[in-house]
């Protein structure tokens, strides 16, 4: 008969690795320069803690501060999103908000998909009994920890701007050759560069040591957070009875269980980006880490979510939500690592030298040294031999490198296919290596591997800001034999510099630059088409069954004062939509095309306006909103850019919501108006002002007349007519009675750094907002 474990195993095979009752993190003790986390492990009646702890070198934190104490929750939090597979229950102590909660919940969700079939299903030799020898179980949902934060109903953080700078760029740095040529490329464009390394105790630090020593000598703004992640890991591998004893003397090229490591790092950064006003985030990430596969019909990242694109505009879009104003991304994806290899030798050899690329450094005088013996040691050697350098510069000894190259003609090394036999085939053609019978066939060309490969889901033209590709790519073209574009199932020349996408705006971040005059693939975003107006019918009916939340952008045309245009709302209705369209995951919202005519009469004085009625507009946005339920759309949002609308758009709305029994709601600024009247400072700032001013400065400042602005404020005998004020009623007069110029505010105070800010604000608040829709079934928006 069977034993209770044995019955719960045949109905639940992966109950074996639920091998913790309870993880507790935290709540995290701050200081200034450092936080202590505690990590509390319960099995049954035992109970062990450990602290996780950063340290850093300036102040970065105050205790005190609310915005302090949630990023280090958040800072804390990150290791334990290795072990949902292993527990039955995460409790998160401290302060999480909303955007906290779903960003860990999807992450932990997501690695503990990725740890099964990664560290279960393929061969993995830390393993013993039952989990060495898991079945294949297709789930929807591979988490079986349940996740609580008790303190999030009384302690949630508000949201808050950083005063972030987008021409300083945090390089996160670790003594590779990624990192290193991140930073030569950027700093010999003469940007801002913090090289920042973040790394754990131990060996782990002696990698980046040689690499940090130089930058902290001759490097402005070089920092370094240390971390004891690397005893908490062990820590946890040892109360895991599947995971072998001897598990520390086992020579791998990978962990034994975690895939969640960089966010480990990354967040760890995120203080001083926050302390020095750092708006970028530099990852050494090159083309084949964005991959997506399958393993018995389970589809996966293959174990490098967080060194691929998807991780990056998933970091990018939670710190927008969050208003950490910072971009995240690879300057490296359209490199491959033998490229990343070649360029950093020819053009940075003083920074090659210091390269350590080992899982087993050692220490030799002042210097730290190469094993030789591990597979990332013979990839480098191999990878340097066949480009003509000499490994000996950073470090490997003449028996190291004979013995490397012999591995690599044994056994190769770990790259994508295509990399892995272009080694072979250099060495092979160099007679640097030999290969055995069996694996003469692993020695092919491939040409496009020291070439530019521009793929637009891994690696697209616009994945970086506009202002970096030019430069970027023209230094990166001087070191390979020219630039691939994959084109259906093929790599075709192309020539990167003068393709229309350079100019193409980056999904996280404000600048001029008009969205129309873009290549006919800038609303597919990889494939995933989100203009509902570039659709075909067939496309249509596909994008439909994968995503039920559409935007419509509603303007209007009238006189915007003698330096804006009469478009300046339907302008800006069409830009924020897509804006939003682009910076929201995955499948995109759907853009319905732009209303651009709204009710406008008040404004009828001036030469210019068209107005439409209130039943007018009203009954076009209600059939708008029929047709789009009739086509399987559940949630419409309607972003108003004309206050003039609102009465007519609410009414729509509410018709809306009765008749086709969906979601239907407006904004008119409601989710982020809180936070731009912090950033302007006149008063009945309604029209034409420092507010729309500013944000046309930002986008489209080839449209703004500022030689003709006026300035009127206007000023109201009772404090209940003043429109910025809270207790001011609805009240509707025409604007030539008020102002003779149609402005109402102060132009003057306009500049483009606002408009960008409100900007920002405005995207942030919106892709918040439709992300929490997205994942929301009609009966959960009603009821939670």
């Amino acid at each position: 008969m069977d034993t209770p474990k044995e019955s719960k195993m045949k109905g639940d095979p992966l109950s074996v690795l639920e091998v913790f009752d309870r993880l507790e993190i935290g709540p995290v003790q701050l200081e200034r320069r450092r936080l202590i986390a505690p990590y509390r492990i319960l099995q049954a009646d035992k109970e062990e803690r450990l602290d996780l702890i950063y340290s850093y070198e300036e102040d970065v934190f105050d205790p005190s501060d609310d915005a302090s104490q949630n990023l280090a929750a958040m800072i804390a939090a990150q290791a334990a999103i290795n072990y949902g597979l292993f527990c039955q229950k995460m409790v998160f102590y401290g302060s999480f908000d909303q955007k906290d909660r779903r960003f860990i919940q999807d992450m932990a969700e997501n690695t503990a998909r990725e740890i099964y079939v990664k560290k279960f299903l393929e061969p993995n030799p830390f393993l013993t009994g039952d989990a060495a020898h898991l079945p294949v179980e297709k789930k929807k949902r591979y988490l079986r920890a349940e996740l609580e934060f008790p303190d999030s109903g009384s302690s949630v953080t508000s949201w808050r701007l950083w005063p972030t700078d987008k021409t300083k760029h945090c390089i996160l740095s670790s003594g590779g050759k990624d990192s290193l040529l991140s930073f030569g490329l950027l700093n010999e464009m003469r940007l801002e560069t913090h090289p920042i390394f973040v790394n754990e105790s131990g060996r782990h630090w002696f990698t980046a040591l040689n690499a940090f020593r130089f930058f902290k000598q001759n490097i402005p703004n070089t920092a370094r957070v240390w971390v004891n992640s690397d005893r908490l890991f062990a820590w946890m591998l040892r109360h895991m009875p599947f995971i072998r004893p001897d598990f520390g003397d086992v020579r791998s090229d990978e962990y034994p269980i975690r895939l969640w490591t960089v966010a480990v790092f990354l967040f760890g950064a995120l203080p001083l980006l926050r302390t020095r006003g750092i708006g970028r985030l530099v990852i050494g990430d090159e083309h084949d880490t964005t991959h997506r596969t399958s393993l018995h019909g389970i589809t996966h990242y293959d174990g490098l979510y967080d060194q691929s694109r998807y991780f990056d505009e998933a970091l990018s879009r939670y710190y927008m939500q969050k208003g950490w104003a910072i971009s995240q991304f690879s300057v490296l994806r359209q490199v491959s690592e033998m490229l990343i290899q070649k360029t950093l030798v020819e053009r940075y050899p003083h920074l090659q030298e210091h390269q350590l690329s080992c899982h087993a450094t050692h220490r030799e005088g002042q210097r730290m040294r190469p094993c030789g013996k591990c597979e990332k040691c013979r990839r480098i050697v191999g990878m340097l031999m066949a480009i003509g350098a000499d490994p000996g510069r950073c470090g490997y000894s003449d028996e190291q490198i004979k013995s490397c190259l012999k591995d690599v003609a044994a056994r190769g090394v770990h790259q994508e296919v295509s990399g892995s036999e272009h080694l072979s085939f250099l060495l092979s053609q160099k007679g640097l290596i030999e290969l055995p019978e069996e694996r003469k066939k692993s020695a092919r060309e491939h040409p496009v591997i020291l070439k530019l490969r521009f793929h637009q889901e891994r690696s697209p033209v616009d994945g970086i800001p506009p202002d970096l590709r030019k430069p970027l790519y023209g230094m990166l073209l001087q070191h390979c034999d020219g630039a691939v574009r994959r084109v259906e199932r093929r790599w075709a020349e192309f020539d990167p510099i003068n393709d229309p996408d350079m100019s193409r705006p980056y999904a996280f971040e404000l600048g001029p630059g008009s969205l129309h005059k873009t290549s006919p693939r800038a609303s597919r975003a990889g494939g995933d088409i989100y203009l509902w107006a570039e659709l075909t019918w067939p496309e249509a009916e596909k994008k439909l069954r994968e995503v039920d939340i559409a935007l419509l952008p509603v303007g209007s045309t009238e006189q915007h004062g003698p330096h804006l245009p009469v478009g300046t709302d339907a302008l800006d209705a069409e830009y924020l939509a897509r804006r939003v369209a682009e910076a929201c995951s995955r499948p995109k919202p759907l853009v319905l095309p732009l209303v651009p005519y709204g009710v406008s009469y008040h404004h009828g004085d001036f030469k210019g306006t068209l107005s439409i009625s209130n039943a007018t507009l009203s009954g076009l946005v209600y059939e708008i909103g029929m047709n789009s339920a009739q086509n399987g759309i559940r949630k419409l949002v309607i972003i108003n850019a004309h206050g003039g609308n609102s009465p007519a758009l609410d009414y729509a709305a509410q018709m809306i919501n009765r008749d086709a029994h969906i979601f239907a709601c407006v904004d008119t600024g409601e989710t982020s108006d809180t936070d731009i009247n912090k950033i302007v400072s006149t008063p009945n700032d309604v029209h034409a002002g420092e507010i729309e001013t500013s944000t046309s400065l930002a986008v489209r400042p080839h449209l703004v007349r500022l030689d003709k602005a006026t300035k009127l404020v206007p000023k109201f005998s009772s404090r209940y007519l003043n429109f910025s004020s809270k207790r001011a009623v609805l009240w509707y007069a025409r604007t030539k009675k008020i102002s003779p110029t149609g402005v109402m505010g102060d132009p003057s105070k306009a500049t483009a750094e606002k408009g960008k800010k409100i900007w920002e604000i405005m995207i942030a608040h919106l892709v918040a907002f439709v992300e929490d829709l997205k994942g929301m079934t009609l009966e959960e928006i009603y009821r939670k």
